[in-house]
């Protein structure tokens, strides 16, 4: 009988085969018919995961797609750490054995009210040990939609691509959060002098780089054989595994050549400050920058300064502020900025609004001139 009740249990359990595959567990029903109904409908389940298995030759058990997913996927993120804890992230939620196909819109909910309760990352020393800081502000919704629905929905695309047919899909629409219009700070020229004062000068190079090419901050991590000195061009992986071309200007040129030497790979390093056996380090030794290195150097070098309110990231949008000022021209600040749709660019528009009052302000001076003289000679003609 493949519905039973345990000695230790007042409910019965379910537990069968279909091609090879063992299902099992609690009806959560404690008299027989009831347990059986379950049972059916457990059947029924069973044989469509059977099914979609088949057609993706592989298991859907979440830890199982998320194993595949980094295999073929994640880890060739620029940010794979990241994507790591994002996937660990829906572990941790749903549990290893939830199957992919049994992910509907009622639990996305729920996995988005959860992840919107978390805190940002803060930690601060409590009795001598790092603990969270527990009036850290909550995640923001960009936060949750690219660290938890996004990661979610790029599972079940993957999957679609095994062959996997999901009769009840989420509509992610429905669980993506509104963001605030995104605020596109320039940085002022006293804070510029204020952030010059206070780098630490084994990141001043790094720091330098981005100011003057816009990149991303993982895009800042460059390698020697991406430099290439003929052709003045830099050219890498950026975000979404796109190429990025960064040009090698005068600027950037006396950057990058003082380096050389400094490491067989990376253009970038820093020294090591003290040693530390746990992560291979010897102080005053060069290692490599790293993403997360350079990420909290960041934070550090931004609180020196004094600087509020200003992202890493905001350093490419005062990179593409100013070139459009300077340029006015969208195309070039489009290129700059490896930007695959122009529309992305112009989010940049708004700092030309002074050229547009100027322009139809000239535009409608001339009209009235015309028009004075066109009027002019009416009255003489009376």
């Amino acid at each position: 009988m493949s519905v039973y009740k345990p000695k230790n249990s007042p409910f019965y359990q379910f537990d069968f085969w279909i091609r090879g595959s063992r299902f099992h567990g609690s009806t959560g029903a404690k008299n027989e018919r009831e347990a059986k109904a379950v049972e059916r409908v457990e059947k029924a389940k069973a044989r469509k995961y059977v099914e979609d298995a088949g057609k993706a030759k592989t298991s859907l058990r979440l830890d199982d797609v998320n194993e595949r997913f980094w295999q073929e996927v994640g880890q060739h993120h620029l940010g794979s750490d990241t994507t790591d804890r994002d996937l660990a992230r829906l572990i941790e939620y749903f549990g290893p054995d939830k199957m992919l196909t049994d992910i509907h819109d009622d639990e996305v909910t729920k996995l988005v009210a959860w992840r919107r309760g978390h805190r940002v990352t803060r930690r601060k020393k409590v009795n001598g040990q790092w603990q969270q800081d527990l009036k850290a502000p909550l995640v923001a919704p960009a936060t949750v939609n690219r660290s938890t629905t996004e990661v979610l929905k790029k599972l079940f695309t993957r999957a679609k691509a095994w062959g996997v047919q999901f009769d009840r899909e989420p509509d992610w629409k429905k669980h993506w959060l509104n963001e605030p219009e995104e605020h596109h700070r320039e940085l002022q020229q006293d804070e510029l002098a204020r952030f010059d004062a206070t780098v630490r000068e084994d990141y001043r190079d790094v720091l330098d780089f981005a100011d003057a090419s816009g990149v991303r901050l993982n895009e800042c991590l460059l390698k020697w054989s991406e430099v290439n000195w003929d052709t003045k061009q830099i050219v890498k992986k950026g975000k979404g595994a796109r190429t990025v071309t960064v040009r090698i200007t005068r600027l950037i040129r006396s950057i990058l050549w003082p380096l050389k030497g400094h490491h067989p790979e990376s253009v970038f390093t820093y020294i090591a400050k003290r040693t530390r056996k746990d992560k291979g380090l010897v102080k005053g030794q060069r290692y490599p920058v790293t993403y997360n290195g350079l990420k909290t150097e960041w934070k550090r070098h931004r609180a020196r300064a004094g600087v509020s309110n200003f992202r890493f990231h905001d350093k490419r949008h005062d990179f593409a502020m100013k070139l459009l000022r300077e340029t006015k021209n969208l195309k070039l600040v489009q290129q700059a900025l490896n930007h695959r749709n122009i529309k992305t660019t112009m989010r940049y528009a708004t700092v030309l609004d002074d050229e547009v009052a100027s322009g139809i302000e000239a535009m409608q001076e001339k009209r009235e001139e015309s028009r004075n003289l066109s009027r002019s000679a009416s009255k003489k003609l009376a």
